[in-house]
């Protein structure tokens, strides 16, 4: 599955969560590809954990030779949503593109997990992807090269996922997952391509570093392993890509790429640590 190099050029992209790490990597990549971006993020004061704002990955937009469009919004809000999405229009002329990257990762066990992050997990993966792609469906059915990308796992209904993962985290990112089938479907008569993306490895980002440790960075990959998969699945034909849980070495591998050494964040012979979905089955 080839794509067309230039298919993005002037297409209009529009990111939750794009402050730092595999979002603002996807914005970087697409604008070097010749897109225009809105990145709606709620960072704008740097975190001693969390580098990175909006205001940063605009910067780093613009240098990579985009547009950008910087809506300091919280994808939970539906006011926030809608006035991403409108504000996006009024400026670029419409949307093509919706990336749900916008995440919060909390693997603990069941009976550890407060509710309030049980229903902060559920409101930002599931709902805010559900809600940003519902806001753009309109300008969607007007382009001829729409997408939905949401950064979500295939479904496997294994146990054995459970026993590592937590419920609650692993009941959001798979709700995104049905999002994103979900909208294939209806969609498929508009010519509105919906998928998700997920990566093999662990990714070197700040969730990986605060949550599971410093230490699985040598045995990770880069965000830009993402982003060159998220860029090759949106710059295909939406009609003859749909519905699909793609591994982003995967879809690298279908577009030639041989060299995955390029995307390891250290110089090192350990293994690389497989996602959570990739371990002990499944794709993995």
């Amino acid at each position: 599955m080839s794509s067309a190099p230039d298919s993005l050029r002037g297409r209009t992209a529009i990111i939750s969560g794009g402050s730092r790490g595999i979002g603002e990597a996807i914005a970087v990549r697409l604008a070097q590809a010749g897109a225009n971006i809105t990145l709606l993020a709620k960072t704008t004061e740097p975190h001693p954990k969390l580098p990175g704002t909006i205001y940063t990955a605009a910067e780093a937009i613009e240098a990579a030779g985009g547009q950008v469009l910087p809506v300091v919004g919280d994808v939970r809000d539906d006011d926030h949503v809608a006035d991403a999405v409108a504000q996006t229009v009024e400026r670029f002329g419409g949307v093509d593109l919706v990336i749900n990257n916008a995440s919060a990762l909390d693997i603990s066990p069941t009976e550890q997990l407060s509710m309030k992050k049980y229903d902060l997990m559920q409101d930002i993966n599931a709902r805010g992807a559900f809600s940003l792609a519902r806001a753009a469906i309109p300008h969607l059915r007007k382009s001829d090269h729409a997408h939905v990308l949401t950064l979500s796992p295939p479904i496997s209904l294994e146990p054995h996922w459970f026993d590592s993962i937590g419920t609650a985290y692993t009941v959001s990112k798979f709700s995104m997952t049905l999002v994103a089938l979900g909208l294939a479907r209806e969609l498929a008569a508009d010519g509105v391509a919906s998928n998700a993306l997920w990566p093999r490895t662990m990714i070197s980002t700040a969730a990986v570093r605060n949550v599971l440790g410093s230490e699985l960075v040598s045995r990770s990959r880069s965000p830009q392993i993402m982003a060159d998969a998220a860029f090759a699945v949106l710059s295909k034909d939406p009609a003859a890509v749909t519905g699909q849980t793609f591994i982003d070495d995967e879809v690298l591998a279908a577009e030639g790429v041989t060299d995955f050494a390029q995307y390891r964040t250290a110089d090192s012979d350990d293994d690389l640590e497989l996602d959570f979905w990739m371990v002990r089955g499944g794709r993995g």
